[in-house]
């Protein structure tokens, strides 16, 4: 019978990369983790947060979903693991950014479209947090599911705001948002900046997104350009 291949590649990691490593995983023991910033990203196996940012052991507090979405604080959806690791990272961990990172051919964008499994309930549910950002439209083609893409990054980081931790911080100038769309064709991720009212590849981005300062102010996920 052949060996389990994740059993293979756990050994690997105990006596191939650990080792190169094991001072910097002893000091993060010792002294705790201390991550800049946290990475809401998208379940989607193609979205690698470290590969993607060059960050090692430490540098990044990760949360995972189906969508890279952001529940109400106001806990209007039930129990989430999502809003409690924002809280965690903020008051707790005393991040200095948080990213909302979707991306091209995302599945949860493309389902708000479709139908859902009756029997997965929980998904049909999910997803609604990201239907604000939908086009009226009834069969989307390339360009209509990547605004959406776009639009519902941008909700993400308005609903963040609606943390107090979060806002309060934002506000005081000590906190960061930053919306990404990656499109992972070009292997290239486009910021989200509020001064040209749309994403900006990052090759041609004088920085790495700009949070939601002005949204108060109207400008929302409906406000989005043209991709620059």
């Amino acid at each position: 019978m052949p060996e389990d291949d994740l059993l293979q590649r756990l050994r690997r990691f105990h006596d191939d990369a650990f080792p190169t490593q094991r001072s910097l995983f002893r000091h993060l023991v010792d002294d705790g983790q201390h991550p800049t910033t946290l990475f809401i990203g998208c379940s989607d196996s193609r979205i690698v947060p470290y590969l993607l940012t060059g960050a090692g052991p430490g540098e990044l507090f990760l949360v995972r979903n189906v969508g890279a979405f952001v529940p109400p604080h106001d806990q209007s959806q039930g129990f989430h693991g999502t809003a409690a690791a924002i809280e965690f990272a903020v008051l707790n961990l005393n991040v200095q950014r948080i990213v909302v990172c979707g991306h091209t051919h995302c599945g949860a964008i493309r389902a708000l479209y479709g139908e859902v499994p009756a029997s997965a309930t929980n998904l049909r549910a999910w997803l609604e947090l990201g239907r604000e950002a939908t086009l009226p439209v009834a069969d989307p083609g390339p360009e209509a599911l990547r605004r959406t893409e776009q639009r519902a990054i941008v909700l993400q980081l308005e609903r963040l705001m609606d943390y107090p931790m979060v806002r309060e911080r934002v506000e005081a100038g000590v906190l960061s948002l930053h919306g990404w769309h990656y499109v992972i064709e070009d292997g290239e991720i486009h910021v989200f900046d509020i001064q040209r009212g749309g994403f900006v590849p990052a090759g041609l981005a004088d920085n790495a997104g700009t949070g939601p300062y002005r949204f108060s102010e109207g400008f929302g996920a409906e406000g989005i350009q043209e991709p620059v």
